[in-house]
């Protein structure tokens, strides 16, 4: 099999030539056609989290040591499986669930594989992932139909589509006349903006630095655009029931708690970095909420595709290129020049 591994931090992704695993019991190996590059990715590429002060988390701690492959956005085509493994058939097409816990902790056994206390098998971010030509998944639960969804939108749903739908199920119940900002229109917050009209919102501010997403936001949905670089934002946001930071940076989370009407909910998914410095008792005089959310677990990832399949949620700009161009995709992600999302196709590449 041809993977595009990590060899060192921050530089060029190399083609490698490996042998292709053999599933042993209940695996099955999935023969890789899409796989979505997402931002976090960058950061594995770059070898680290920014944690603000000056403080780093090393990927290398968490067991993401090159030669590495990347890629927790997988799609393909069932090639091969273990002899204990059911449920599916050589030939069908799956989207992987990559998030898979040890399956021995509680967390696991109650169906929150993404929040497993260990974390060791999340493909893409401790175990080879979907930049490769095949990808060894333990078991076929982890393998979710998207008959009749576009692949290259399909390939997008285990991380950005169950992160913003994760994200959004977080909010408190909201009345239609209710302001909810979405803070970063990048691929994460524009399918955010679908999946939040889908849940019912119809009253969304689309918030970024750049008005080129901002004009794809308001075809996503989003009822009002604001560029934050704006001296007059803050003002324009007060009196939000709730904000989705798909960011995650000291800028963002200072104006989507700031403009926090009293009660009102901030859900934080972005990893961008950086940390949180606010006072602590207006937390408590405003009754607001502060809550992390971490990709999604497997139920809510069936959930998402049932939408799509239903044509419910609608994919942000898809752009598809070569796999051998996964350098390129990471580079021009880092820099911003991406608008939706970028997916890799492994049979376009020779």
């Amino acid at each position: 099999m041809i993977s595009y591994q990590i060899v060192e931090h921050g530089k060029p992704l190399q083609k490698v030539a490996l042998e292709t695993p053999k599933p042993q019991g209940a695996e099955v190996l999935v023969r890789v056609t899409r796989a979505g590059v997402c931002h976090s990715d960058v950061h594995i590429w770059d070898g680290y989290f920014d944690l603000g002060g000056g403080k780093r988390f090393y990927v290398k701690e968490r067991g993401c040591v090159p030669p590495f492959t990347l890629g927790h956005e997988p799609f393909g085509v069932v090639e091969a499986l273990g002899p204990k493994a059911i449920g599916v058939k050589i030939g069908q097409k799956r989207i992987v669930y990559p998030w898979i816990g040890c399956g021995k902790c509680a967390v696991c056994k109650a169906g929150q594989d993404n929040y497993c206390v260990s974390g060791t098998r999340y493909l893409g971010v401790n175990r080879a992932g979907a930049y490769s030509t095949h990808v060894l998944v333990p078991d076929s639960k982890y393998l979710i139909d998207a008959s009749g969804v576009d692949e290259g939108f399909a390939a997008t749903l285990a991380c950005s589509g169950l992160t913003a739908y994760s994200a959004a199920a977080k909010l408190p119940a909201l009345a239609a006349q209710d302001r909810i900002a979405v803070l970063g229109c990048g691929g994460l917050g524009l399918i955010g903006i679908s999946i939040l009209r889908a849940r019912g919102a119809k009253n969304i501010v689309a918030c970024d630095i750049d008005n080129a997403k901002l004009e794809v936001a308001a075809k996503m949905g989003a009822k009002e655009t604001l560029n934050t670089r704006a001296g007059d934002a803050p003002p324009k946001l007060q009196g939000l029931a709730a904000a989705i930071d798909f960011v995650g940076s000291p800028a963002t989370a200072s104006l989507g708690i700031g403009a926090l009407r009293k009660g009102g909910r901030y859900v934080i998914c972005g990893l961008y970095g950086g940390e949180l410095v606010h006072p602590l008792p207006p937390i408590a005089q405003r009754a607001i909420g502060i809550v992390g959310s971490y990709v999604g677990n497997l139920q809510e990832l069936k959930e998402v595709v049932a939408l799509a399949k239903k044509r419910k949620i609608r994919a942000a700009p898809v752009e598809t290129r070569p796999a051998d161009e996964a350098s390129r995709a990471l580079e021009d992600l880092k820099a911003g020049r991406i608008v939706g999302r970028v997916v890799l196709d492994f049979e376009a590449t020779a």
